[in-house]
């Protein structure tokens, strides 16, 4: 039996697609063995958000090859896509763009049928890529069991057509791709049906699931069709924009229990200049309205979200004016990063670049507010009881306690001699010790 070891870099959508290739490597007869020696065949799911992304994605493909010379190395996804496969690493022996990995199989037997009798040295590279940018086509995946989780993440949406200036994605990923929203269903049904309780719907812009059909979003109508399934317990959404949320949207989604109050809106900056910079399309007083709706119909939901600090010609008054909005906002989380310069896009070559000094100094000030904010949302729920869907037995200050997430996506620890593993729970928050971070 041939052995096959994966590594996924990046996002949730990258860890889906890594998940769906070891099941069809498994269904293919293939040994599923730990990122280590030995392996027959490496598989590295790749990265190209950033120049270090790129970097990481390098020395993963090196790593494998160095694990094992005579393995196969397959290099798939985004680091590989945006190069349009021509990097030249001789440690890859097969290339994979976006849109390829549903053929990994197929690619891996006929590679290995045409090289049987030909050494390391002999072996000529395969590649399978396209013009991403001008494909309409949606790439079929999909997973039965998702690794050892009980949550579920579902890929239902593919590519970008914002052209954010920081960002290389839509060149990596192409234009928008829904998937088709039978296919969502059916792959829910057949996850339920393996016990899973909470479904995560992403994709790499979700908000723009269904415009490429008719020009119009049909996130909605994909998350009441989901919401029919039965076993499914919960649903969680992945990264949304701001324009998704309407007073209609939020009104129809808080009439469905199935629905986690938490919603993560992608803010990038508080400043209107740098957002304006940022080809953002919204404004601060805009994506503030739109939390305040999600307020209006939710009850204390966690809002969370992205700031990027340091973007090219941010000023010391800028940053002040993100800091402000930010603290306005009160967001439960906070994911702060330092601007990182990403070849090939626009804001690469923006004059106004700022020094690595600078924003370390802002992204510390700015993850230490989020800290602040994290701490007082999770306090307000002291005396609360909260449903937890609990994941997994770990140890916390030398005893073994069973952890789980409630519906806001707080982290909760509860004492059982029981196991409640992917059960869901009704716990009373006693005291912030309960609460892990």
């Amino acid at each position: 039996m041939k052995k096959a070891a994966l590594h996924n870099l990046g996002c949730k959508v990258n860890a889906y697609e890594t998940e769906a290739m070891q099941e069809m490597l498994e269904n293919a007869g293939y040994e599923i063995v730990p990122f280590a020696e030995g392996a027959d065949v490496y598989i590295i799911n790749t990265c190209t958000v950033t120049n270090i992304a790129d970097r990481k994605s390098r020395q993963m493909l090196r790593r494998a090859r160095k694990m094992n010379p005579d393995a196969v190395v397959v290099a798939a996804g985004c680091y590989v896509q945006a190069k349009d496969g021509q990097e030249n690493d001789s440690c890859i022996d097969i290339v994979l763009g976006n849109n390829h990995k549903k053929d990994l199989i197929r690619i891996l037997e006929e590679y290995r049928s045409d090289t049987a009798v030909l050494s390391r040295e002999e072996r000529r590279r395969v590649t399978e890529i396209e013009d991403i940018n001008r494909t309409h086509e949606y790439e079929e995946l999909s997973l039965t069991k998702p690794g050892d989780h009980t949550r579920a993440c579902i890929k239902v949406q593919d590519g970008c057509n914002q052209f954010c200036t920081y960002c290389i994605i839509p060149y990596a990923r192409g234009r928008v791709r829904s998937r088709d929203m039978d296919d969502v269903v059916r792959e829910v049904k057949e996850l339920a049906a393996n016990g899973y309780k909470e479904i995560v719907l992403t994709g790499i812009h979700l908000s723009s699931y269904g415009i490429d059909h008719d020009g119009k979003r049909h996130l909605l109508d994909l998350i009441c069709a989901v919401h029919e399934t039965d076993g499914i317990m919960r649903i969680r959404l992945g990264s949304l924009e701001p324009g998704i949320i309407t007073e209609d949207f939020a009104r129809k989604l808080s009439t469905l229990p199935k629905i986690c109050p938490h919603f993560h809106l992608s803010l990038q900056s508080g400043c209107d200049a740098t957002l304006a910079r940022m080809n953002r399309r919204y404004t601060s007083a805009e994506y503030y309205e739109k939390c305040c709706i999600l307020r209006r119909h939710f009850d204390a939901p966690a809002l969370t979200t992205d700031i990027i600090v340091g973007f090219p010609g941010e000023t010391e008054e800028e940053f002040a004016e993100s800091m402000s909005f930010v603290d306005k906002v009160d967001f439960y989380e906070t994911h702060v990063f330092k601007y990182s310069k990403r070849e090939g896009t626009k804001a690469a070559r923006m004059d106004g670049q700022i020094d690595e000094q600078t924003k370390a100094a802002r992204s510390a000030a700015m993850i230490e507010m989020g800290k602040r904010k994290q701490k007082k949302y999770e306090q307000s729920f002291i005396g609360k009881t909260v449903e937890v869907l609990v994941e997994e037995e770990t140890e916390i200050g030398g005893k073994l306690v069973q952890t789980g997430h409630t519906r806001e996506y707080m982290k909760i620890a509860l004492q059982s001699n029981e196991n409640l593993k992917n059960s869901i729970i009704k716990v009373q928050i006693e005291n912030d010790s309960q609460i892990i971070r």
